[in-house]
Parts: structure tokens; sequence; C-alpha cells
């Protein structure tokens, strides 16, 4: 069974306390271990909950809005 994007992450709600610079350091270092696509899933799943979307099915986009016009030349 397919693991649920929600499920791989463990939302860290520590990460807007007020740091000594010596903890900040610790944690900017840490932080600079990830790779880019950690990087890119984690804010995949930022913009999904900012949005209110569920990140496993992501809405469809909404083609009504749109028209194919061809362009003379």
């Amino acid at each position: 069974m397919k693991k649920s994007f929600k499920d791989s992450f463990a939302f860290d709600r520590t990460a807007f306390q007020q740091l000594s610079p010596e903890e900040a350091n610790r944690q900017m270092e840490d932080a600079q271990g990830t790779t880019w696509q950690e990087r890119l899933r984690y804010s995949y799943y930022l913009t999904a909950r900012a949005y209110g979307f569920d990140p496993d099915n992501p809405p469809k986009m909404d083609r009504t809005h749109f028209e194919i016009v061809k362009r003379d030349g």
C-alpha cells in the first residue's frame, strides 16, 4: 500500500521559537543537510496546507477558463 503524502511529514511546531544564536546555527546546519528533492516535497506540502487541498489528491485545473485561438501569421 502506498504511503500517504501527509504521513511522510512530521510537522515541527517548534519552528517559530526564539532561539539563541548557537541553537539557530545548529538548526541551520541541520537544514542544509536536506536534498533539493526533500525541500521541494516540503514546499509542496506547505502549499497544499496553505491553500487547503489534499496533497494526495490535488484539485483538477478548470479548463473552461481557457480558449484556443489560432493566430494568423
